[in-house]
């Protein structure tokens, strides 16, 4: 029985230990806050949160946040 739950234990944690290095090679991961927003690691220094409703505002302007980056190109930065 020990062996069984250690057996399983092991695979979770070997299960878990792929999905954290498939996502720290995609640079970018998103988790649900403490309070219970989303935040989005690897943009920057510090992650990007909002609450679902401020995501859904800010996804829904997509194409007019690419217009206005296309429309303001020689004014903004590049990070490098």
């Amino acid at each position: 029985m020990a062996d069984d739950n250690t057996q399983s234990e092991l695979d979770r944690l070997k299960a878990e230990n792929e999905r954290l290095k498939r996502a720290a090679s995609r640079g970018i991961t998103i988790k649900v806050s403490e309070k219970g927003g989303v935040s989005v690691y690897g943009l920057g220094r510090f992650p990007v949160t909002l609450y679902k409703e401020q995501w859904t505002k800010l996804l829904d302007m997509a194409e007019e946040i690419r217009g206005f980056i296309r429309d303001n190109d020689g004014a903004l930065k590049t990070k490098s």
